[in-house]
């Protein structure tokens, strides 16, 4: 069963809808038990980092995931979500991450030519940079769909797939079990379902 993890931002259900459709088991909740339990775990996010990161932190669920993540438990980080899982954050301040993938948030405004719109919303293809388990049922080249202003940056071998938008952004990235999406695949059609599909086939530490 696939947990997404409900901390009071995100979009959980078109997170579930997805994964059901797909014939994956999963449960939207914030019941550690069911937590732990889980095969897997999903976090979401949308909105502002530091409340993010505030709201996780809750009843000790950003603990919680750490675990889960250390012990080989495969975990998907989509947009927010993903971010969190870096060391830092530049949004609105600098914030603490779960430092789970190496690197920092940073303004995308700062890095990109101002005739290019922030928050960076729509369809980007995606360029392979190193092999990755969520890329299996997909071909370079599809496109996914953003919704962010802010990007990661340092990361270095756990970029695994980028979308060209003035700068090189991470769409995909991997650290052993511990995946990142920076786009929505919630929201990228046939595309997100079949990286949805192969996040559901991950086994154990990678």
């Amino acid at each position: 069963m696939i947990a997404i993890i409900d901390y009071g931002v995100g979009n959980l259900y078109s997170i579930s809808h997805s994964l059901s459709f797909l014939g994956i088991e999963n449960q939207v909740t914030r019941d550690r038990d069911q937590v732990l339990r889980a095969d897997k775990l999903i976090l979401p996010g949308v909105g502002a980092f530091g409340d993010a990161r505030k709201k996780l932190s809750e009843g000790g669920m950003d603990a919680l995931v750490v675990q889960k993540a250390q012990a080989g438990t495969p975990l998907l980080g989509i947009c927010l979500g993903m971010q969190l899982l870096f060391q830092k954050s530049y949004e609105y301040g600098e914030h603490q991450g779960l430092s789970l993938i190496p690197g920092e948030v940073c303004p995308l405004q700062e890095d990109i030519s101002p005739a290019l719109k922030v928050p960076h919303i729509g369809w980007n293809g995606l360029r392979f940079l190193r092999p990755c388990p969520l890329t299996r049922y997909i071909q370079e080249g599809d496109s996914v769909y953003y919704v962010h202003s802010f990007y990661a940056k340092g990361a270095g071998e756990a970029v695994k797939a980028v979308s060209e938008y003035g700068v090189q952004v991470p769409g995909l990235v991997q650290r052993g079990n511990v995946f990142g999406a920076q786009f929505h695949p919630e929201k990228s059609g046939p595309v997100g379902l079949k990286i949805l599909k192969a996040f559901g086939e991950v086994e154990g530490a990678c």
